[in-house]
């Protein structure tokens, strides 16, 4: 596993897009903070950029370098989640500009799982994570399920849990206001 997230670090921060597993379904990520890296994703996924995509990061403590301001009850809803959560905040900053919602916000989940943990961990920056299809397409939950145009079409295939065979899910969604208001987006 340390060699492969040895790689997948050089890739991303050589401006690279990277094909991996997180706690969540298989990503396509890269550099969060790479306006082109992240240009790049949404062209290997056929989706317009004012689709937001989310970030991954590995503690709740880098969340507040991505955001303005980290309502109180961010900090309760990622320790009393029972699978992954992604939330979206208000005042997206430090990111790519083409990966912040035109509303100024952006979803960031922070993971559990032990390779995309420690690859955030190691990578030092947010890590783009967006399912490994083309936009409209359904997310593929297994390694398997992914076409061989988003496998050809990245810079690096992550060589790890690719014979998985469970069924993986997205992550649960919510918004969270300046005011700590709640709005459930997916379940």
């Amino acid at each position: 596993m340390n060699d492969e997230i040895k790689k997948a670090c050089e890739v991303m921060q050589k401006g690279g897009v990277i094909l991996y597993p997180t706690d969540t379904v298989w990503g396509i990520g890269c550099d969060a903070t790479n306006e082109e890296a992240v240009k790049r994703v949404y062209e290997i996924k056929q989706r317009t950029d004012s689709k937001a995509m989310l970030v991954l990061v590995d503690s709740m403590r880098k969340v507040g370098f991505y955001v303005d301001e980290v309502p109180p009850v961010a900090w309760d809803l990622v320790e009393l989640s029972t699978k992954p959560l992604t939330i979206i905040y208000d005042g997206a900053r430090n990111l790519a500009p083409n990966l912040i919602a035109s509303d100024g916000s952006v979803g960031i989940r922070v993971t559990d799982e032990a390779f995309s943990k420690e690859l955030c961990f190691r990578f030092r920056k947010p890590i783009v994570s967006t399912s490994a299809n083309i936009s409209g397409h359904p997310s593929p939950s297994i390694f398997k399920e992914i076409s061989e145009e988003i496998k050809n079409a990245v810079d690096y295939v992550v060589d790890v849990r690719q014979d998985e065979t469970g069924n993986s899910k997205p992550s649960s969604i919510i918004k969270l206001g300046k005011k700590g208001e709640v709005k459930i987006i997916r379940e």
